[in-house]
């Protein structure tokens, strides 16, 4: 075998002629990274009791001083996130921070900081994308602390947050939780992002790129076609407070619908070693279903528990709209249906 470094005439160093798939690269890439804390950890044990390390929707560790610190950090890249030709600079900034975020509604904890790294060509309106990121931090209360600017040539924008896991509470949700039998709900209908993401491309280069309110849209009288569907995919909104309900209410395990519903359901059947069996999906008025299974990017959650009456109780509480059933965990790991039928793996993978 060759050596990365070697050349061989494949390629300049770093540089893969052949594509590598998203999970394997994490699974590589997380052997990599507990062997070198394996040399420092006491006994060389990995992760210390209690955290958690890469797998999950964020990093879970024990400060000092009590509690768990709660991590995450995601990035938004020009051409494969977003598309300045559909969205504004004001969109990808707001949505840069929003996704990072959503990682701790799948947790149950709200973050209360974030460093943000922005990579952009120049001639970018930094400024714009500033306004975006600082519209959803005071959506979330949470305070932006710092970050980095560099020039690169694709915009790229980099979000990392904190909080914490108040001490003597009960612990983050995980995606490893859930337990045959557990019922499995939805924080809301599916499919919008990307039914919106279908109608700005169908109209590319007219006026329905144009933001309802903007000059073009105010002057021309245009109205984009599914105004809250294109919103939804330009905007969208991590569910936090349905997070802490979740969690407060003694719920196994959730996740947050990034890579679209059947991918992330498979992610969690896998951490938590159950089947999932799944009676109906809530589609989006104007989505299909097809979007609703694998369009990806909604952000709504999925929630396990043994104790549902406890989850809608505990929605309603805090004036959230009541949780959807969806289906149920089974002893069965590796199953994935709809109404009886195998769902074939859907939604987002990157590939390296």
């Amino acid at each position: 075998m060759e050596s990365p470094n070697s050349g061989g005439g494949a390629g300049p160093p770093g540089h893969r002629t052949q594509a590598t798939d998203e999970f394997a690269a994490i699974a590589a890439l997380q052997a990599r990274f507990e062997a070198v804390a394996r040399l420092r950890a006491p006994g060389g044990k990995v992760p210390p009791g209690g955290d958690i390390w890469i797998g999950d929707d964020a990093a879970v560790v024990a400060p000092a001083s009590g509690g768990r610190i709660v991590l995450a950090t995601d990035l938004v890249v020009g051409g494969v996130h977003f598309d300045l030709a559909l969205s504004s600079a004001e969109d990808v900034g707001y949505k840069a921070l929003m996704v990072t975020v959503s990682d701790f509604a799948a947790m149950g904890v709200r973050p209360a900081h974030a460093l943000v790294s922005i990579a952009a060509p120049a001639g970018t309106d930094v400024d714009l994308l500033g306004a975006g990121l600082a519209e959803a931090a005071g959506e979330v209360s949470c305070v932006i602390v710092g970050g980095d600017l560099a020039q690169s040539p694709v915009l790229v924008l980099s979000t990392a947050a904190f909080g914490v896991a108040e001490p003597g509470g009960l612990p983050p949700l995980l995606r490893s939780g859930a337990q045959p039998g557990d019922e499995l709900f939805v924080t809301g209908p599916l499919g919008r992002s990307a039914a919106g993401l279908r109608l700005l491309r169908s109209t590319v280069g007219s006026t329905a790129a144009a933001t309802p309110g903007s000059s073009t849209a105010t002057e021309s009288g245009f109205r984009p076609p599914g105004p809250d569907l294109i919103h939804a995919h330009r905007r969208p909104v991590a569910r936090l407070a349905e997070g802490e309900a979740a969690r407060r209410s003694g719920a196994t395990a959730a996740i947050d619908l990034s890579d679209g519903l059947v991918g992330d359901l498979g992610h969690l059947a896998a951490s938590s070693g159950v089947g999932v069996e799944l009676d109906t999906v809530p589609v989006a008025e104007g989505a299909t279903r097809d979007e609703a299974l694998g369009g990806g990017e909604d952000y709504e959650l999925v929630v396990a528990t043994g104790t549902p009456d406890d989850l809608v109780a505990a929605f309603l509480a805090a004036d959230l709209a009541a949780p959807l059933p969806i289906g149920r965990c089974n002893d069965r790991p590796g199953q994935l249906t709809l109404n009886g039928v195998a769902l074939p793996l859907t939604g987002w993978r990157h590939r390296f």
